[in-house]
């Protein structure tokens, strides 16, 4: 056991996933959200792409927090790329993940306040407060397992 397990259950983080049919699955979290993807999912996202989206949303949930104390956002997207490659194993992996922030704030001392925090925010974000992030560059390990019936 990793001195970095959670010791307490307002730790735990879960999600629940359940098959819809063959490559499409719905995900549940604890407080009844839901979300469809698979890899045969139509116009759903992928898995590949969830992760994209976990890493975008991330980062934007502290900036959006951290400057929309100050004026809110005009616009505000982020675009998350990677290439799918295969490692020394022969297995698929992500690299090159990048996250590209286009945020506009209005003109104004307002604005001006909130463009002023974008880029110590985005580098708090990156480097203490982002969990997803963070959790892919920690190089966290993922263990499985299996309950079935025999």
């Amino acid at each position: 056991m990793s001195s970095a397990t959670p010791s307490t259950d307002d730790t735990l983080r879960s999600v629940t996933m359940g098959r819809l049919g063959e490559g499409v699955y719905l995900a549940r979290n604890t407080r009844g959200g839901q979300l469809r993807f698979g890899s045969n999912a139509g116009t759903d996202f992928t898995p590949v792409e969830l992760l994209l989206a976990a890493v975008a949303g991330c980062s934007a949930v502290d900036l959006d927090v951290v400057t929309g104390r100050r004026a809110p956002a005009e616009r505000f997207e982020a675009t998350s790329t990677a290439h799918k490659i295969r490692d020394e194993s022969g297995g698929s992996v992500l690299g090159d993940i990048e996250v590209t922030f286009t945020v506009r704030f209005a003109d104004g001392e307002a604005g001006d306040a909130a463009r002023a925090l974008l880029p110590r925010a985005l580098k708090s974000s990156h480097d203490r407060t982002c969990t997803v992030s963070r959790t892919i560059e920690a190089g966290v390990p993922v263990s499985t397992r299996l309950d079935a019936d025999s």
